[in-house]
């Protein structure tokens, strides 16, 4: 017997890749509608939270060594 046009097809969970890019577009507060359901319905929380955590860090200390590079640069 065949499905019913009404179920949703299965929402596959988001890759890495998937993820990381769900974290970027969060930084810039721009997301896709079907990724923001893909992410709710078949993301596990944690992996979202590890990912931001790293991003943030590495976006923090790139923003240290280009003031230190700026400033070096400068004199200062």
């Amino acid at each position: 017997m065949s499905e019913s046009p009404s179920t949703p097809p299965p929402v596959r969970p988001p890759s890495l890749i998937d993820t990381i890019l769900s974290v970027l577009a969060s930084f810039f507060g721009v997301q896709s509608h079907r990724n923001r359901v893909r992410d709710f319905s078949a993301g596990k929380p944690m992996v979202f939270i590890i990912v931001a955590i790293v991003l943030t860090v590495v976006f923090v200390l790139s923003l240290l060594a280009i003031v230190k590079l700026l400033l070096r640069d400068a004199g200062v």
